[in-house]
């Protein structure tokens, strides 16, 4: 245009000056997925660390690089030609608790002036342990390789010696849990706070916030969910479902015994609405509950949600914990990931039996806990700091013993819509004898009086999940 031919690549060096000439070489950082490739990655390890560092005698092979799980990040050149490497592994043997640790870092030493190498696979290193659910990530790193490792974002912990030299403890900053408590719960206060003028308002005093919220003067509990609209169009059938579970799951959170269900459907055309329709009336079946009533409306951007009620004369509060409490978590973890959901919604109902969903769905009833709320989008962690909030105390959660389906990270079961999972706090031993049907349930932490949610580790380490609290809305 303007003149150009533009048939022809325009010679842009009259404006620009030559291109510029490469001065890092190419390198791509991925799984050394071959054994020459860890092969390459053991020989520099040996040339760094035997022959030129002198901090091992003859080889510097552990425990970690005989552990299946071990992942080895490698730096290879256009060449292909391995450049340096890094590896990540679970701590122990036991099973995977979302706990790794990088370690033998090492650039080949032709490949070190100025390229980068190290730097690209520490980070590639906190990436792939992010997106594969790990939840503390530590190093040991030599003490004048400090400075990189701060800069990159991490954080000192400690001086520590490793092979008769003094390195430095340190840990990448992880926070998935704090950021989808935030991302899902953190307007809340200041977006409701409109409504917290008029009596009975946002539950009332002692269920400010709850799952449920008890209708004045009578013996009745509501609650009301809605899908994201986007799910509805996507998966309407499973959309009308989990209308219904949700709400369900909130109703067994405050001790009542469900007695109808409220929709309130829009859709786009007639076959959405007709999967939502059926997604939903196959859930009153199986658990037994009625649509009563609701509305319907064809013709406008998809939208679900659903009302419950439900009785009971003396409703378990989401603030009922006190300092010193054990927290529980009651789950069941049978089913697997809902397809086209991965990580983020795990599917224990639908093929549970009536009687086990009616059982599931009880189990708060019977149990009469201090405190319970239904563990939903906040994600366990971000659930148990509301529960906390609700009740002006803290959390600390166990890791290790936080009961979670095999073959799922820990950063995803923490972080997922868990399907049917309670979160309770009593006093320590009163809950245990309650049978829980078809769910796993164990104490897996205590409240404390430091706000916000804690992981502790097998090494008595306590890392903040959340920092604070999580709607704002403070005790109930």
């Amino acid at each position: 245009m303007y003149g150009l031919d533009t048939a022809e690549p325009a010679n842009l060096e009259v404006l620009t000056g030559p291109a510029p000439i490469p001065t890092r070489p190419p390198f791509l950082v991925q799984v050394a997925d071959t054994g020459a490739a860890r092969a390459t990655y053991h020989g520099l390890r040996r040339e760094t660390f035997v022959a030129e560092q002198r901090l091992f005698a003859g080889h510097d092979r552990d425990d970690v690089d005989d552990d299946p799980r071990t992942v080895v990040l490698v730096a290879t050149g256009d060449d292909g030609t391995v450049l340096g490497g890094v590896r990540l592994a679970p701590v122990g043997y036991g099973h995977d608790i979302g706990w790794w640790t990088g370690s033998r870092l090492v650039v080949d030493r032709r490949a070190r002036a100025g390229f980068g190498i190290g730097k690209a696979l520490v980070r590639a290193a906190c990436a792939y342990a992010e997106t594969h659910g790990v939840l503390r990530f530590d190093a040991t790193v030599q003490a004048r390789h400090e400075p990189m490792f701060i800069r990159l974002g991490w954080e000192r912990i400690a001086e520590v010696t490793a092979a008769g030299q003094p390195h430095v403890s340190m840990r990448w900053p992880i926070d998935r849990i704090e950021r989808l408590a935030q991302a899902t719960k953190s307007v809340l206060a200041e977006a409701l706070s409109p409504l917290d003028g008029t009596p009975f308002a946002l539950g009332g005093a002692g269920f400010r916030g709850d799952d449920g919220a008890p209708v004045p003067g009578t013996d009745m509990i509501a609650a009301c969910d809605a899908i994201v609209p986007s799910m509805v169009e996507r998966d309407p059938e499973w959309a009308g479902w989990c209308a219904a579970l949700v709400n369900l799951n909130d109703l067994s959170a405050m001790g009542a015994e469900p007695v109808g269900l409220l929709d309130a459907v829009g859709a786009p055309n007639r076959s959405i609405l007709t999967r939502v329709i059926r997604g939903l009336s196959r859930a009153s079946a199986q658990w037994g509950v009625p649509v009563l009533g609701g509305h319907t409306q064809l013709g406008v951007p998809a939208a679900l949600s659903v009302t419950a009620l439900g009785r009971t004369a003396d409703p378990v509060p989401a603030g009922g914990g006190r300092a010193g409490d054990e927290l529980r978590l009651t789950a069941d973890i049978s089913g697997a990931w809902r397809p086209g959901y991965a990580s983020r919604q795990w599917d224990s109902s639908s093929h549970r039996t009536p009687g086990e969903l009616v059982e599931l769905g009880s189990y708060v009833r019977r149990a009469r806990p201090a405190a319970a709320k239904d563990v939903s989008m906040a994600g366990l962690a971000g659930t148990t700091g509301m529960l906390a909030e609700a009740g002006g105390v803290g959390a600390v959660l166990d890791v290790a013993a936080i009961p979670k389906p095999s073959g799922v990270t820990m950063g995803d079961w923490m972080t997922c819509f868990p399907g049917f999972a309670m979160i309770t706090a009593d006093r320590p031993g009163r809950s245990h004898t309650t049978p829980t049907g078809p769910a796993t349930s164990a104490v897996c932490g205590e409240l404390t009086t430091n706000p916000g949610v804690g992981l502790r580790w097998p090494d008595g380490v306590i890392t903040r999940a959340v920092h604070s609290t999580v709607t704002g809305l403070g005790t109930a």
